[in-house]
């Protein structure tokens, strides 16, 4: 890509995520948790981080010891967090999650999550910027939701690569209509878009098939979309070219697929700031969830496998 040399911002999200212990217990039934940082966009900055790119973190925390622990990890890992806000009126979001091979139960207490103001979102870093990511959970609140939207009309305007996970759920957005309005203006700016079967799901009902999928966000302005399908692998359909298909890479046992969705994009940004074309990009991608979907919390390092699969 150019020569910007700040790789990724990742705007929205960062939480604890409470897993729990017991495999494949619903949360009624779980005793006992062990907490993680957590949050879509947070992942994919430590993911990325760990890779070696240059990272900026844009959230804001709570006041308090887990914010503090979130400073820290993310400090740890050299994502850069000086655009990250400490809220003196709202707590850290946390969220209890049920450690599963499938889709996670999650219960969500959310807190200063959604306080991400427009003075966090630096326009001088913008323009040194290659990729500017943020996530449907992060735009389901205000004052979050025009925050992220304005600065992605900037970072677009200052020739900043979009990127969204359209990781919708009702029970983190309500509002279904808003957020099908909210997605549609992210997407009129032309982003990479990853979006799951369960999350289209969720968002457009049960139905479309995946040429439906990929014509719907396509004519909404993304040229790129990449659709994840858990145990099947991934789709990517680039506007006016035949559709790439890949399949998931066999793991032996699954940990935990908490997260698998995060360091599948990780991987898939990583190769695209490194121009690699998009069968690359995908291979990457369905590496790093490979790897995640082994381990509880927070994966190994990665760096070397990544960089084997890409040839550099």
């Amino acid at each position: 890509m150019n020569q910007r040399t700040i790789d990724i911002i990742s705007v929205g999200e960062s939480l604890i995520d409470f897993i729990g212990t017991q495999p494949e217990h619903p949360i009624s039934k779980i005793k006992d948790y062990h907490r993680y940082l957590g949050g879509s966009p947070t992942n994919v900055a430590m993911n990325m981080a760990r890779l070696g790119l240059n990272v900026e973190m844009v959230a804001t925390v709570g006041d308090d010891g887990f914010g503090d622990y979130i400073l820290k990890r993310l400090s740890e890992n050299n994502v850069q967090t000086s655009q990250l806000r400490t809220s003196e009126v709202f707590p850290t979001t946390v969220i209890f999650v049920s450690r599963t091979t499938g889709t996670p139960e999650f219960v969500a207490l959310r807190g200063a999550d959604s306080e991400i103001t427009w003075d966090q979102i630096s326009e001088e870093k913008l323009r040194n910027t290659k990729i500017f990511h943020t996530s449907c959970f992060a735009l389901s609140r205000e004052p979050a939701r025009s925050t992220i939207l304005e600065g992605a009309r900037k970072a677009a305007e200052l020739g900043c690569t979009l990127s969204i996970d359209i990781n919708y759920s009702e029970r983190i957005w309500p509002d279904t209509d808003a957020a099908k309005n909210t997605i549609t203006e992210y997407c009129r700016l032309n982003p990479i878009v990853k979006v799951s079967q369960d999350d289209v799901d969720r968002l457009f009902g049960k139905g479309m098939n995946h040429d439906e999928i990929f014509g719907h966000l396509h004519s909404l302005g993304a040229d790129i979309v990449c659709l994840t399908l858990g145990k099947d692998g991934a789709k990517l359909s680039e506007r006016n070219k035949d559709v790439l298909q890949l399949s998931a890479m066999k793991v032996e046992k699954i940990m935990d697929a908490t997260g698998a969705g995060d360091a599948f994009w990780s991987g898939f940004l990583f190769a695209y700031i490194k121009d690699k074309p998009m069968e690359k990009c995908m291979q990457a991608a369905l590496q790093m969830a490979a790897i995640k979907l082994q381990n509880v919390g927070r994966i190994p390092d990665f760096a070397d496998v990544i960089s084997e699969v890409l040839n550099i």
